[in-house]
């Protein structure tokens, strides 16, 4: 968890993440919808990008010079149960109703579950921690 939350860990680097979520994809977008600096934005895009959750992809635009948009790799993409959690729980802190999410394809509301492999639902209660056994180094 912590080495997750080194990479993750900060409201600027969620929020930019968040948008990147939901299809922003370049820098000026990005940090005016995260509302963070320019300064902020920069700092944490390239975390994101040298942690391997966004990539930097170049585009021009006629008689512009090249620039770069955020765009969510696989390993960012693994994050989506996490956002949503956390939305989630968000919401259920308001006091007042605010978004709520929904699936497009049949209009209900997106929850987050934790599952086992095996495709159990899991509760809190049911979880243990076991250490993984080391791989053996090869030379």
């Amino acid at each position: 968890m912590e080495y997750a939350l080194r990479l993750i860990g900060t409201h600027s680097a969620m929020v930019l993440l968040r948008e990147a979520f939901w299809g922003g994809r370049r820098f000026d977008d990005l940090a005016r919808r995260a509302g963070v600096t320019e300064q902020i934005a920069a700092k944490r895009l390239r975390q994101l990008v040298e942690a391997g959750l966004l990539d930097k992809q170049p585009y021009q635009e006629a008689g512009q010079r090249t620039r770069y948009e955020y765009v969510l790799t696989d390993r960012g993409r693994e994050l989506f149960p996490v956002l949503i959690s956390l939305i989630e729980f968000g919401r259920l802190l308001q006091v007042e109703p605010g978004t709520e999410l929904i699936h497009e394809g049949c209009g209900e509301s997106v929850v987050p579950q934790v599952r086992c492999t095996a495709g159990h639902e899991v509760s809190f209660s049911d979880v243990m921690i076991r250490k993984k056994k080391r791989r053996p180094e090869t030379l």
